[in-house]
């Protein structure tokens, strides 16, 4: 079966003949294989393909449509005034379909049939045929808005539903009414043929049946009542048993992923028989295991794959398949914002098309791991990935063709509203649209990137950050399947044990980088390019597969980088070799394409909280699973398990607020004004998708809320005073208001100065609105003063209120004198504080000279508060004759004569006088008296530093006098001498004014005992003076006079001896060395008392020398008399030791003894 449609093949063209002329000849010989189902069709699709702008072929795998089509639009005639374009959703169906056609026709490949993938065009410009990916013609369309190379357009395998091919065919949709010439034919799976015809206005649906022999289905559900541990690999084991029992062929079962092909794989090898091969088929496996599968063999094999079996590939020999009725699907959560791949039950059509792949070549079984009702109850169709998936590289595109909004765009399945504005958020978050959902100059250029709109970010951004080169690497690596290849195979295959997968990974560990999975991809290219240019093509290809690296992946991953590299210089994109990028900055260019793909790691719960409170986990197999950092960006999250993180990289948080200014959103607290900075402050918050990237920062709040801002400072530094600032008006003005905020603290009332609220008033009607700050008000008073200096000046009547015009200042008076001492008084006007009231402020070094009286009268007007106080401090039976209290005490008052006598005993003496009631003094109660009647003292050291404060003087000296030593030692210490034995000091002051004090302050010098010698002290007090110097004089003289112990001894008897002995002393010695220290004292005294200079000293000395022996010897004879009318005491009181009656008698007997006679 044949038509001729060439007028001479072997013709060669004429010089000057054009090449449109030359196409017609060009049209090789056609003719169409007998056995194909299609061939039987030929005439039906000649005639619908002519009289209808749009045709619809629907047919099963191995119909042959594929490849008769084009020759069938040839026969037509079409594919001269245009090519026709036959468009294939994978590149490798393009290249081998393309071949096909080429060898069915018998002409070169190239010539009049060709392909063009992405970074490969083999056709011409005699091309009749053009096989290209669905892709490539959607940017063609960006380019020729018409088609216009174009006379005809198959789409092939449409039932895939893929984003491109939906979108491909509403781009026709809109063509062909401009095209009344261009045809377009669609051909699909028999799933939904309809959807089509009915999107082209009813275009004829021509049905081909494929070449398939019948097909047994056995239903058989996991679910077992005799077995309810039994799960999907036990069902699956049960079915390929089952099946191997059967007629000669290989088995197929589906599964959903590569870890559950691994799962079922090693499930099975412990149950089949050892000549039962088993093999895996999936994406990631390396090109040599998956071409296993279609190689001849012999024997019967199992074969787990995921569904690209179901479509994409034919897996030969194939005569039974076992589906569980799952299947990883691609699925974008709205509510996430990720693109999940759960698995899923897979429809009706998926289904069917799982069954129709065991009736190849014989009668077929296909067991199905479920119900039958729960096939019937399963949705019809596969939804079309454009309801899968998030829109943002359609709407980009869309928007760079100025095709309109999405919504108005003619897809076969509009795409849902949520979707699409993901999708349009996603843009924003790229920065790619506006706010207005316009396309931003940077959206242009995105637009013109081959890329997925997140990684051409990247390439812009490493624009800008001088790291495009190496960013152009990365992006290629994550648009691509990983070069890597990781064998399924873990069964030792080396001397060491170890099987492919651990070598495998072993080998790519070189590459890994610890803190960013993306750095491995630079390692690995790094690598790459030192291989190739050391190593020949095939040499090259053979490290490859030695390394467990994918030759093909890796030439298509070189590929795109140049194509990739080509499109950014089109776009302005700098490209430099020249030095490698540092890991920080090339990390801050991908982050510009991550935004939303941040994490915060959760310690509690071991993952990370992303954006919008979604959580994932960093995926298994990245550089950072063992040792998580806090904060993470990843390449993709996708659901399959749980939400994994993949391809992942450690960040700090602070690299992502200048790349997401437009969609952080900022939250300030605590707005205050700040003394230091001089202007109000927050604390701000920056979130990013909800995750804290700035937590706790203090900004500036004046340009957030300028009016909040200028009403802090009018009032916090203005009114309230709390700033740092030299302006005169400031000083002068707060000066003022602490004069008259005095006033209030000593009239006790708080109605003297005006009101916050009108300070506030005066400075808001004078500062201009944009003054929000200390800075702001700088520049403007610098101007505003040499207008009007005095525009900010308060004077007296803007802040004393009329309340404060009466005031008696000499009943509030500044100082406290007593005798020639001034001490400062203050004022605090707080009820309930314990500074409340009147405080005397005493110098340490002056506390020594202070008396305690007259303070308990206060100031003069406290007085009548503090007597009315007072009289209802009494007991309610003295109180009763005093009412009216306060006319009472206004009455006493009068007859007082303030400060002469303590308060209390003038106060009850008075009111006897006045009352004719006896009054004890002790019948006041002091205690009741509130913290302001009651004379508050403040002990200051020379700085004005708190030393001590009460309102008991008394305590505060003893609190105070030890610090109050050591100052006055330091005061005096010129004026102090040590080690003295003789009187060497002249004439000793009894009275001296210390320097440095600051006030008339007394010290009082004597001579005082050390021990072996004197010295000279100056002592803070007459009485510590009188005492010291009795001791010091005493043992001034001891030291130069003869000691009259030993005479005085010599010339006592032996009863004395006795007597001494017995004394509650440590020796007798010890006696008489008392006994000469009370004649010491009793000689001095005689002498007229300790003398002050050295001729009263010498006399005093004299008159002790020539006396000494015999006074000493006189107090001795008095000691023994004493000692011996004690014992004397003892012995009578011995006998009544048995007499208890007698015993609290003879015990008090015995402690007033002790009490008379004891040592010193």
């Amino acid at each position: 079966m044949g038509v001729d449609r060439r007028a001479d093949v072997s013709a060669v063209p004429q010089p000057g003949v054009s090449r449109a002329a030359r196409r017609p000849a060009a049209v090789p010989a056609i003719s169409y294989p007998p056995e194909l189902p299609v061939s039987q069709r030929k005439d039906d699709l000649l005639a619908a393909i002519r009289d209808h702008q749009v045709v619809v072929l629907a047919g099963e795998t191995g119909s042959g449509k594929t490849t008769q089509l084009p020759k069938i639009c040839l026969e037509l005639g079409r594919g001269v005034k245009g090519m026709i374009a036959h468009t294939q959703p994978r590149r490798l169906a393009a290249r081998t379909v393309a071949e096909r056609i080429a060898h069915e026709l018998g002409v070169e490949l190239g010539e009049a049939v060709g392909y063009a993938v992405r970074f490969s065009d083999r056709s011409s410009p005699g091309t009749l045929v053009r096989l290209v990916t669905d892709g490539l013609l959607l940017a063609e369309i960006r380019r020729d808005r018409s088609l216009r190379r174009y006379d005809t357009i198959i789409v092939d395998e449409a039932h895939e539903r893929s984003l491109n091919i939906d979108f491909l065919l509403g781009h026709l949709a809109r063509i062909l009414p401009r095209r009344p010439d261009l045809k377009l034919v669609i051909t699909s799976a028999t799933i939904d043929p309809e959807r089509f015809s009915r999107h082209f206005g009813g275009a004829p649906i021509v049905e081909v049946s494929g070449r398939t022999f019948p097909v047994e289905v056995r239903y058989r559900p996991l679910a077992d009542p005799d077995d309810p541990d039994r799960d999907q690999t036990d069902a699956i084991g049960d079915a390929v048993e089952e099946l191997l029992r059967e007629r000669s062929g290989d088995v197929l079962v589906f599964l959903s992923g590569e870890r559950e092909i691994r799962d079922t794989a090693d499930a099975l090898a412990g149950r089949l028989r050892a000549d039962i091969d088993i093999l895996p088929l999936y994406s990631r496996l390396s090109t040599r295991e998956q071409q296993r599968v279609f190689r001849p063999h012999h024997g019967r094999r199992v074969v787990l794959a995921t569904n690209v079996a179901e479509t994409s590939l034919t897996v030969p020999g194939i005569r039974y398949v076992v589906d569980p009725g799952t299947a990883r699907i691609s699925r974008y959560s709205a509510r996430l914002k990720v693109q999940r791949l759960p698995i899923e039950p897979i429809s009706q059509a998926s289904a069917d098309q799982r069954k129709g792949r065991c009736g190849r070549v014989a009668d077929g079984i296909c067991i199905r791991l479920y119900a039958e009702q729960d096939f019937d109850e399963r949705p019809r169709f596969t939804d079309p990935e454009i309801l899968r998936t998030n829109l943002a590289s359609v709407i980009l595109q869309m928007a760079a063709a100025d095709l309109g909004e999405v919504e108005d765009f003619p897809f076969l399945d509009p795409p849902d509203r949520r979707q699409v504005r993901d999708g349009i958020r996603l843009l924003q978050e790229l920065a790619a649209l506006d706010d207005a959902e316009r396309l931003t100059p940077l959206g242009r250029q995105l637009a013109q990137l081959p890329v997925d709109p997140r990684l051409g970010r990247m390439v812009l951004e490493g624009d800008k950050l001088g790291c495009a080169a190496e960013v152009i690497v990365i992006a290629a690596a994550l648009s691509i399947q990983d070069p890597r290849e990781r064998p399924a195979d873990t069964q030792p295959t080396s001397s060491a044990g170890t099987g492919k997968r651990e070598e495998a990974d072993r080998s790519h560990a070189r590459f890994t980088d610890a803190g960013s999975d993306f750095l491995s991809y630079l390692n690995l290219w790094r690598y790459v390019r030192e291989q190739q240019l050391a190593l020949s093509g095939n040499q090259f290809r053979k490290r490859c597969h030695a390394e467990f690296l994918h030759h093909l992946r890796v030439r298509e991953w070189q590929d795109l980088v140049g194509q990739l590299r080509q499109a950014a210089k089109g776009v302005g994109v700098t490209l430099s070799f020249e030095e490698p990028a540092e890991p920080e900055v090339l990390h801050h260019a991908l982050l510009a394409g991550l935004l939303s793909h941040l994490g915060m790691r959760d310690p509690a719960r071991r993952d990370y909280l992303g954006a919008r409170g979604g959580r994932f986990a960093i995926f298994p197999g990245s550089a950072l699973a063992r040792k998580p950092p806090s904060w993470v960006m990843v390449a993709e999250l996708v659901e399959t398990s749980r939400l994994w993180g993949r391809t992942a990289a450690r960040i700090d948080p602070g690299w992502v607020e200048p790349l997401a200014g437009h969609l952080v959103k900022r939250d300030y607290e605590e707005p205050h004004w700040e003394r230091k900075r001089g202007s109000v402050v927050a604390t701000e918050r920056v979130t990013l998708y909800g995750l804290p990237i700035v937590a706790g920062r203090k900004v500036a709040y004046g340009r957030i809320d300028p009016e909040l801002s200028r009403s802090l400072f009018i009032r916090r530094a203005l009114v309230e005073g709390d700033w740092d600032t030299r302006h005169g008006f400031f000083s002068a003005n707060r000066r003022l208001l602490e004069e008259v905020e005095e006033l209030e603290h000593r009239a006790r009332r708080r109605d003297i100065v005006v009101s916050d609220q009108a300070l506030y008033d005066f400075y808001d009607a004078r500062i201009p609105a944009d003054v929000v700050s200390g800075a702001h008000f700088d520049r403007w008073w610098k101007d505003a003063l040499r207008r009007a200096p005095a525009l900010l000046d308060l004077r007296h009547e803007d802040v004393v209120a009329d309340a404060g015009d009466a005031l008696d200042r000499r009943a509030l008076p500044d100082a406290w004198r007593q005798g020639d001492l001034t001490l400062r008084l203050s004022y605090v006007f707080d009820p309930g504080a314990e500074r409340d009231g009147v405080t005397v402020h005493v110098p340490l070094r002056v506390l020594p000279q202070l008396a305690l009286t007259g303070f308990d009268w206060l100031v003069p007007a406290l007085r009548p508060e503090l007597v009315t106080a007072l009289i209802r401090s009494l007991p309610k039976e003295l109180r009763r004759p005093l009412v009216p209290v306060p006319e009472v005490a206004a009455a006493v008052l009068e007859r007082l004569e303030p400060r002469s006598e303590p308060l209390l005993d003038a106060l009850a003496r008075e009111l006897e006088r006045l009352r004719g009631i006896h009054i004890p003094r002790a019948a006041f109660d002091v205690s009741r008296l509130p913290p302001h009647l009651r004379m508050g003292f403040r002990i200051e050291d020379e700085r004005g530093a708190l030393v001590a404060e009460g309102d008991d003087l008394d305590a505060l000296r003893d609190q105070a006098r030890p610090r109050l030593r050591a100052e006055l030692a330091a005061a005096a210490s010129p004026l102090e001498h040590h080690g003295l034995r003789s009187w060497t000091i002249g004439t000793l002051a009894k009275v001296v004014a210390l320097p440095g004090t600051g006030q008339a302050v007394r010290g009082y010098p004597a001579v005082v005992d050390e021990g072996d010698a004197v010295g000279v002290r100056v002592l803070e007090t007459p009485a510590a003076q009188r005492e010291a110097m009795h001791a010091g004089t005493r043992k001034l003289i001891a030291l130069n006079v003869p000691s009259p112990i030993r005479h005085v001894q010599s010339g006592l008897g032996n009863a004395a001896k006795l007597a001494l002995a017995g004394a509650p002393h440590a020796s007798p010695r010890a006696v008489l060395e008392d006994a000469t220290v009370a004649a010491l004292e009793a000689l001095i005294a005689e002498a007229g008392g300790p003398a002050w200079v050295e001729a009263g000293f010498a006399r005093l000395r004299a008159h002790v020398a020539g006396a000494l022996v015999e006074r000493t010897a006189q107090v001795v004879a008095d000691v023994v008399r004493i000692l011996e009318a004690a014992r004397e005491v003892e012995r009578r009181l011995e006998p009544l030791a048995a007499a208890a009656a007698l015993a609290p008698a003879r015990e008090d007997v015995e402690r007033q003894l002790q009490r008379l006679v004891f040592p010193g």
